[in-house]
Order: structure tokens, then C-alpha cells, then sequence
């Protein structure tokens, strides 16, 4: 093999990260074709390769015959003989052959399999890389948007993050420095496609173990996320070290710790949650700061009943629910939450107030604000 060649493999070894081998393959493969176009007289044609030397040899192959029919596919035993001694009728030989003109079709068609080749093997090593880090955080530099989809370089390799996969009301641009988590890699007619997400709450687990050590060596331990990517996360902490508060840990100095996630996630709310494995005292937690006068358990229908003062009925809920349908998946439980107003047997007018006096929420996110006859008559007989 000349020079030039050789310093083709080596660049391509580097650029492409193919193995040499792969790429040996890729020409051998693409040599074959063109001998084949250009070999007309030659039904079967081989290439072989001298590894040491990275030579390639051309060899027809033909079957030994009596009396030759077809000379593109036989070779008469005297003339098999003069190749090999050792020839007899029905034996197939194989000898070298010298293609004359590979000819401006033969040589694109070398051409072709050759870049063929080389992108198989560059979409298999990227399916190979990235199969196994399905859940990782990555950092990627975002190239492009395409049909709402956003490009993002992630070590020479161009992934995804689809509308569904993305935070909702984060507007990412060229050249934003991204973290994201990958969700799947596929492998399709078009090679390997990542998959990455911003929107999953594996993404905030990742970045909390990134930020607090605690997290990593396994001190601490995150029980629970609820999230709403782009717009609020409740995260439930466990400490297993009495010395070691675990809202404080992942709070950080000043703020610092969960500041650098929420600036990570574009200024998504963040609440840290003690964790309980009392369903009581975790919904309390995940209510905070919002007081509470009266908290109770509904085993039945799986529900936690609250009542809370009814200028604290709004803190509870949250805007359009959202405190407490997060709190609801948190915990893992339907909450109700009801106003001290609604107790009492009053109406929001004798309050003061015409809003609502109270929502029901269940962890799959659906909200039903009618009034519950099993909240009030349990509250009753609380009372």
C-alpha cells in the first residue's frame, strides 16, 4: 500500500474514531465492487488483504472442468493444473487476477461503498458509545432548531431534544451551553439518533448529585422529585447521618447549592422537602410554607385531608394548583385542601373573600375543586 494511503487510514482513524480494521474492511469491500464492474469476463470475484503489508489482491474464482461451457465461471483441467498441480474436475481454484481498468464507474463505485462504509461504522460507534449512558447528564453546545426540535453537539455527535422532551417556556439558541440527560438511544435506517431531555426530573436528580457531595457518596438520598420542567420542582431529601441536615446540604452556603440547579434549569423554582415516611408529616412538609390547622388520613380513598386558614387556602394551593397537585405526586397521595371558612359552615362571601374554598388533587396531576361530603363530615367529627 503506497504512502498517500496510509496517512488516509491514520486521519481517518482519528477524524471518524473507525478502527483500522473497519476501515480495511470499508476499501477491501469497495475494491471488490469495482473489479467486479470492471471484470466483466469474471463471474466470481474476491479481494484479499496482506495484513502486514495492507496489500490487496484481486482472485477469480472458477470451477475445474472437462470441457469449459461458460469461461466466465470454468477452467479447464490442464489449464487448472498449470495453477495447481494438485487441480481435479469439480474442485474450484482460486487465482490472482490483474483488473486492467477499474475504468471512471468502477472507481465511483469504490468510491461509494467506501463512504457507505465508513458512515455505517460511525453510526454503529455512536449507538455503541451512547447505549450505554441512557440516563447520564450530558453538556452539548445547541447548533440549530429544526420542526421545534433542538440540535445540540454533544462530543461531535448531533442529539436531540423533541418539543416533548424540552422545559416548557426555556428558549434555548445557538451556542447555549446545555445540560441534559439522556433519555434513549435508537438506532434507525438513518444510524443512530440521541435522544436527550430537559423536561425529565432525572435531569434535577443528576444536577443535585453534581452540586451536593452529600447526595454522591450516598449521605444523603433523594426519595422524591415532583416536577413541572420550566416552572417548579418539590425534591424530598433523606439524611442517614443524624449530623447531617439535608435541606441545609443541598441548600448550600448562602443559597449557592440549589442556586446553581436553578440556574442550571433557567430560574425553575426549586423546594426542598424533608422527607417523612409518615404521609402526614411529609404532606405538611410539602405544603410549607403554608399553615395548617388540621391534617388527617383517609385510608379508604387514599386521601389527605387539610384544612388551612382561608387567607393561607391560596399559599396552599398555589397558582393554578400547582403547590399542591406537586405536593399530591410527592407524596404519592390524593390531597384535599379546604378552608377553615368551609369548616365552619360559612361561605366565602361571609368571609370577605368569593374565591375558591378548596380543591382536591390527586398525583396523576387532575384537579377536581368541587366540594368533598367526606372531607366535611370527617372534619366534622374531628371537630
Amino acid at each position: 500500500m503506497d504512502n498517500n494511503l496510509r496517512v488516509i487510514l491514520q486521519q481517518l482513524e482519528a477524524e471518524k474514531s473507525i478502527d483500522r480494521a473497519t476501515l480495511i474492511e470499508a476499501i477491501r469491500s469497495a475494491i471488490e465492487s469495482a473489479a467486479r464492474k470492471s471484470m466483466i469476463h469474471a463471474t466470481d470475484v474476491v479481494v484479499d488483504v496482506v495484513p502486514d503489508k495492507l496489500e490487496f489482491k484481486v482472485y477469480e474464482i472458477r470451477k475445474v472442468v472437462e470441457v469449459v461451457t461458460d469461461p466466465k465461471a470454468e477452467i479447464s483441467l490442464e489449464e487448472a493444473r498449470k495453477l495447481n498441480p494438485e487441480a481435479d474436475v469439480g474442485h474450484r481454484i482460486k487465482f490472482e487476477a490483474l483488473p486492467q481498468d477499474f475504468g471512471r464507474i468502477a472507481a465511483q463505485t469504490a468510491k461509494q461503498v467506501i463512504i457507505q462504509k465508513i458512515k455505517d461504522a460511525e453510526r454503529d460507534n455512536i449507538f455503541e458509545e451512547f447505549k450505554g449512558r441512557v440516563g447520564d447528564v450530558l453538556t452539548g453546545i445547541v447548533k440549530r432548531t429544526h420542526q421545534r426540535n433542538v440540535i445540540v453537539t454533544v462530543d461531535k455527535v448531533d442529539a436531540i431534544i423533541p418539543p416533548a422532551e424540552q422545559a416548557e417556556r426555556e428558549n434555548l439558541r445557538p451556542g447555549d451551553r446545555v445540560k441534559a440527560v439522556v433519555v434513549r438511544v435508537e438506532k434507525g435506517a438513518r444510524g443512530a439518533s440521541v435522544v436527550l431531555s430537559r423536561a425529565t426530573s432525572d435531569l434535577v436528580r443528576r444536577l443535585f448529585e453534581m452540586e451536593v457531595p452529600e447526595i454522591f457518596d450516598g449521605t444523603i438520598e433523594i426519595k422524591a422529585i415532583a416536577r413541572e420542567a420550566g416552572s417548579r420542582t418539590k425534591v424530598a431529601v433523606l439524611s442517614k447521618d443524624s449530623n447531617v441536615d439535608p435541606v441545609g446540604a443541598c441548600v448550600g452556603m448562602k443559597g449557592s447549592r440549589v442556586r446553581a440547579v436553578v440556574e442550571e434549569l433557567s430560574g425553575e423554582k426549586i423546594d426542598i422537602v424533608r422527607w417523612s415516611d409518615d404521609p402526614l408529616t411529609l404532606c405538611r412538609n410539602a405544603l410549607n410554607p403554608a399553615d395548617i390547622i388540621d391534617i388527617a388520613l383517609d385510608e379508604e380513598t387514599k386521601t389527605v385531608l387539610v384544612t388551612v386558614p382561608h387567607d393561607q387556602l391560596s399559599l396552599a394551593i398555589g397558582k393554578r394548583g400547582q403547590n399542591a397537585r406537586l405536593a399530591s405526586r410527592l407524596i404519592g397521595w390524593n390531597i384535599d385542601i379546604r378552608s377553615d371558612v368551609e369548616l365552619r359552615g360559612e361561605t366565602p362571601a361571609a368571609a370577605g373573600d368569593v374565591a375558591q374554598t378548596g380543591i382536591t388533587v390527586t398525583p396523576d396531576g387532575s384537579e377536581v375543586p368541587e366540594v368533598s361530603a367526606d372531607f366535611s363530615a370527617k372534619s366534622s367529627e374531628r371537630q
